[in-house]
C-alpha cells in the first residue's frame, strides 16, 4: 500500500517544473525515512505517509525553489541535452529516437522494392498502405520505449507479440479489397497497436493506474507535438513546391513519393521522443487545452439539447452523422480523461468539477440518443459491419460515461474521493483495446470478409 501511495506521489511530483527523476529521487527518500520515523512513533502507514507529504513542503512552493535554483539546467533542458550527453546538447536518447525515425521513414518505402508504389501502385498497394499503415511506425514509437525503460525480455516477448498478431490478422485475413470490414479493421488497428505502445511506455507494468495515467498525458502531449510539427511540415512542402516552380520544375513527386510519407512515419516518433523529453520541463498543453474546451463543448451539447428538446427534432440515422456524434463523443472523452489528469486528487470539489459533470451528464445524454438512432437503424435494414461497430462503440462509450457521472456526482456531493473516479478511466482503458482488437480480427470472421 505504502509503495503505491509513493508511486502516485513521485507521478504528480514529476508533472511539476525543473523536478527531474535524480530530483524526485531524493525527496522519495526523504519522505520515506519521515514515513519510518512517524510508524515507529506508533502511526500507521496511511497516517504516516500523509504527514510525511505534508512535511517535505508544499509542492508549488518547492517546485519554485527549484527552478530559481536549477534555471540554468531548465533553460538547458529546453533544447533537450541530455545530463548524461557531456556538452554536445544532443543525448544517447535523441540519437536513438532519430534513428529510429529515419527507420521508420526507411520501412514506408521498402514495400516499394516489391512493387507497392504508394502513387501509381493500384488497388492493391492502396489496400495495403491503408491496413499497414501503423505498422510502419508504432514498433519503432514501441521500440523506443522499450529501451528507455530498458524492458525485461519477458516484457519484450509480450510488447512483440502485439504486433506481430497484428501484422498476421491485418496481412492474412481476405478482405474483400477496400471492403466494410477492412477499412474497420485499418481503422482499429492503430488504437490497439497504441495501446500496445503503452506497454512500452510503462516499462511492462501496464497493470499500474498511475502508469496508465501516465500515458494518457504523455498521449495528450504527443498529438500537440505532433500537429505542432505537421503545420512545419506544411511550410516545408509549401516551400519546396515555391522554391522548385522558381526554376521551372515540379516537385509534387517529390512531396508525394518521399518528403510526405517518410515525414510523417518521422514526425510520429520524433513527436514521442519530445512529448517524452518536456513533459518534466514546461508545463503540459493538454490540460491547458481542457480548460479552455470544456467550457465550450458544454454550451454546444446543451445548446444542442435544448434545440432537440425545443423542436421535437430527432437524430437524423444517416452513417455519416452517427460517425460524427461518435468522434464527438471520443473528443467529450478526451476532455474528461486530461482533466483527471491534471487534477489534483485531494483537491475540494470546485467550479470546474461542476462544468466537468454538466459535460459528462450531456454527453451521456447524446450517446443515448444516438445508441437509439443505431438500433433503430439496425431494425430497419438489419445488421452490417458499420453499424454492428457503431453500435459496440456507443455501447462502451455510454458504460464509460455512465460510471463517470456517478462517480463525479459522488464526489461532488463528498461521498467519495476523486481518485475513484481516475481509477476508473484508467481501468478501462484495456476495454478500448479489446473492442479494437475484436473489429480487426473477429468481424472479418463474422461478416465473412465483406
Amino acid at each position: 500500500m505504502l509503495d503505491e501511495r509513493i508511486s502516485e506521489w513521485r507521478s504528480y511530483v514529476r508533472r511539476r517544473q525543473a523536478i527531474d527523476a535524480k530530483d524526485v529521487d531524493e525527496l522519495e527518500d526523504h519522505l520515506r525515512s519521515k514515513v519510518a520515523d512517524l510508524v515507529g512513533a506508533g502511526l500507521d502507514e496511511e497516517e504516516a505517509f500523509l504527514i510525511g507529504v505534508k512535511r517535505i513542503g508544499e509542492l508549488d512552493t518547492l517546485s519554485r525553489e527549484f527552478a530559481r535554483e536549477h534555471s540554468e539546467r531548465l533553460w538547458k533542458r529546453l533544447v533537450v541535452s541530455d545530463a548524461k550527453a557531456g556538452e554536445t546538447g544532443w543525448g544517447r536518447e535523441a540519437l536513438v529516437a532519430l534513428g529510429l525515425a529515419v527507420a521508420a521513414a526507411a520501412a514506408i518505402k521498402v514495400p516499394e522494392l516489391f512493387g507497392l508504389t504508394i502513387e501509381d501502385g493500384g488497388p492493391a498497394a492502396e489496400s495495403f498502405y491503408v491496413r499497414n499503415f501503423s505498422l510502419f511506425v508504432l514498433p519503432f514509437l514501441a521500440g523506443f520505449f522499450a529501451w528507455k525503460r530498458e524492458m525485461d525480455p519477458a516484457g519484450l516477448m509480450r510488447l512483440a507479440a502485439s504486433f506481430v498478431v497484428g501484422a498476421l490478422a491485418i496481412n492474412l485475413i481476405p478482405f474483400a479489397p477496400l471492403g466494410h470490414t477492412e477499412v474497420l479493421a485499418a481503422l482499429h488497428l492503430p488504437l490497439a497497436l497504441w495501446l500496445a505502445v503503452g506497454i512500452g511506455y510503462a516499462g511492462g507494468a501496464w497493470r499500474s493506474h498511475a502508469q496508465r495515467m501516465n500515458y494518457v498525458r504523455f498521449s495528450g502531449e504527443w498529438f500537440i507535438y505532433l500537429a505542432l510539427i505537421a503545420m512545419g511540415g506544411g511550410v516545408l512542402m509549401g516551400s519546396t513546391v515555391f522554391v522548385f516552380s522558381a526554376i521551372g520544375m515540379d516537385a509534387e513527386w517529390l512531396l508525394n513519393n518521399w518528403i510526405l510519407p517518410c515525414g510523417v512515419m518521422g514526425a510520429i516518433v520524433i513527436a514521442g521522443w519530445l512529448a517524452e523529453a518536456k513533459q518534466s520541463v514546461i508545463e503540459n498543453m493538454a490540460p491547458v487545452l481542457t480548460l479552455l474546451f470544456t467550457p465550450l463543448f458544454t454550451l454546444l451539447l446543451l445548446a444542442f439539447l435544448g434545440t432537440m428538446v425545443l423542436t421535437g427534432s430527432g437524430i437524423n440515422v444517416e452513417r455519416e452523422v452517427l460517425i460524427g456524434f461518435d468522434l464527438i463523443l471520443v473528443v467529450v472523452v478526451g476532455l474528461l480523461l486530461y482533466a483527471i489528469s491534471a487534477r489534483d486528487p485531494q483537491a475540494e470539489p470546485g467550479f470546474f468539477d461542476v462544468l466537468q459533470f454538466v459535460l459528462v451528464v450531456c454527453a451521456l445524454l447524446v450517446d443515448a440518443m444516438a445508441l437509439w438512432a443505431i438500433l433503430a437503424r439496425i431494425t430497419e435494414f438489419g445488421f452490417s459491419p458499420n453499424r454492428v461497430a457503431a453500435l459496440g462503440e456507443n455501447l462502451i462509450l455510454v458504460v464509460n460515461l455512465g460510471w463517470s457521472a456517478v462517480l463525479y456526482a459522488r464526489f461532488l456531493r463528498r461521498r467519495a474521493g476523486f481518485a475513484a473516479l481516475e481509477r476508473w478511466q484508467t481501468a478501462y482503458l484495456p476495454v478500448y483495446a479489446v473492442w479494437a482488437w475484436i473489429v480487426v480480427v473477429v468481424f472479418p470472421l463474422v461478416f465473412r470478409f465483406q
